[in-house]
């Protein structure tokens, strides 16, 4: 039921219903079965849910074979993972969105304040209500998800981090210890590729395409010229697109990711899908890991 590709609904308020309905429609035509919201996504709280719910009705028998996800916890200018604001969000999500579940649902980003016997208390109530069924995190260390879990009855389901070609560094660090002066070297979130590896928590890499600064890496020859370049003779050895590779970069790696995908046009989904069954040899991995900027010692 869970696809390798998830598409991101972070950008479809502005598309009537038939474009939603078209991309959803690419989506499954390319395999794609997880799709991914959050209450904070458009210009008003819950109106990137609100347009999905209003253009797409699945039936009950497809609706069993997708996942809808989203995530909770950020408010304007402060983070809140409270038993109030939590349960009504869920409940304004599952109105926005027209389902009476949802799959999966994610602490959107580490709130500093809550407490994890009342946040897992709270994510139980809700399971225990029919209102979720699986439960997550996303940019979470894995200390932040040790403490949770001691709370939580249930595995925590998947973290949804920030991962790419251009944002590597989940991965890049690993590969770099201990090597004093290189930045590359600096562990930021307690190994937590490897502890949801260990404990069994799908990792979903959200902005694939994206580098530190928020810029597409795809075609930006300005600032990611050995990248493309690199890209590009993949590509073409492989017949498929840059987008196809980028995203199986993250696939050949064997912590099993998920790729978060947030393309509002069913063709890019299209070119993208590929990468989803797509395998690099270890020679094109390593070549387009050091091609952006990483060190191999």
């Amino acid at each position: 039921m869970s696809s390798r590709l998830v598409l991101g609904c972070m950008r479809i308020e502005s598309l009537d219903d038939e474009a939603v309905r078209s991309l959803v429609g690419a989506a499954l035509d390319a395999g794609i079965t997880v799709f991914d919201h959050a209450d904070i996504y458009g210009s008003a709280r819950h109106a990137c849910e609100q347009r999905f719910g209003d253009a797409v009705r699945f039936t009950p028998a497809k609706r069993e074979q997708v996942v809808v996800q989203s995530k909770v916890g950020i408010r304007e200018g402060y983070y809140d993972f409270s038993r109030e604001h939590v349960e009504r969000t869920v409940d304004e999500s599952l109105a926005a969105l027209r389902v009476d579940h949802l799959d999966v649902l994610l602490l959107h980003r580490p709130d500093a304040l809550a407490d994890p016997d009342d946040t897992a208390a709270t994510l139980e109530r809700l399971v225990a209500a029919g209102k979720v069924r699986e439960v997550g995190v996303s940019n979470h260390t894995a200390g932040q998800m040790d403490l949770l879990q001691r709370s939580l009855p249930r595995r925590i389901f998947v973290n949804q981090l920030q991962c790419g070609l251009g944002h590597a560094a989940l991965i890049a660090s690993g590969l770099a210890a201990n090597i004093v002066g290189l930045e590359q070297s600096a562990d930021r979130d307690g190994g937590v590729l490897d502890a949801c590896r260990r404990d069994g928590v799908v990792v979903q890499a959200w902005s694939p395409f994206g580098d530190a600064s928020g810029r597409v890496v795809l075609g930006d020859r300005e600032n990611h010229p050995v990248l493309n370049d690199a890209l590009d003779e993949v590509a073409a050895a492989h017949g498929v697109s840059t987008a196809a590779v980028a995203v199986s970069w993250l696939t050949t790696h064997p912590a099993g990711m998920q790729v978060v995908v947030g393309s509002t046009r069913p063709e890019r989904i299209a070119e993208a899908a590929p990468g989803a069954e797509l395998r690099l040899s270890r020679p094109e991995w390593y070549r387009l890991f050091t091609a952006a900027g990483h060190t191999l010692p």
